[in-house]
């Protein structure tokens, strides 16, 4: 039988980095074997946690760059490629962010991908604990975009543009 491995992002805003540390510690039991990607300081600080606290395990930890230096557009690629099936990012809701848009789109490609995606620790409590986590027939429903990818098929925008360009550029000729 095939060993069940879920690919898990991790991220934490730095108000709430302790509290993931946590829960990370609290259930790595039941998150050994995994494959993590983790966020720059996040996934640093987590990794040195775990070995700490079961210095003989192997953990399968990619560490991106920083949240705010590129490492929320790292995740949000990797949520699009397939390659995270889970995503724990515990956001701070009492301090603004200087990266609230990288924030949303990550939000946003959870919510298009249809992954799993836990804003705090109450969540991610509910989720770890849920059958199917370890549920190695469980699989997630994906949309179907293909609609949304082929809307400009049979559409006349590309000639419109270039027959503007062509209009004003004859329009400016001495």
């Amino acid at each position: 039988m095939k060993k069940l491995i879920r690919k898990i992002g991790l991220v934490a805003h730095d108000g709430m980095k302790k509290d993931l540390i946590e829960w990370v510690i609290w259930n790595s039991e039941l998150l050994m074997g995994h494959k993590f990607y983790c966020t720059g300081t996040t996934g640093t600080l987590i990794r040195s946690a775990l070995k700490d606290k079961h210095p003989d395990e192997e953990w399968d930890i990619t560490i991106l760059k920083s949240g705010p230096l590129g490492g929320d557009q790292q995740m949000g690629s990797r949520i699009v490629d397939g390659e995270i099936d889970y995503l724990f990012f515990f956001t701070d809701p009492m301090t603004l962010q200087p990266h609230d848009t990288d924030v949303k789109a990550l939000t946003r490609l959870a919510g298009v991908e249809n992954i799993v995606f836990c804003c705090n620790r109450s969540t991610a409590d509910h989720v770890i604990s849920s059958p199917l986590f370890i549920d190695p027939d469980y699989e997630r429903t994906r949309h179907d975009y293909s609609n949304y990818a082929k809307r400009f098929e049979n559409n006349p925008v590309v000639q419109e543009a270039v027959g503007n360009v062509e209009k004003k550029k004859g329009s400016k000729t001495l």
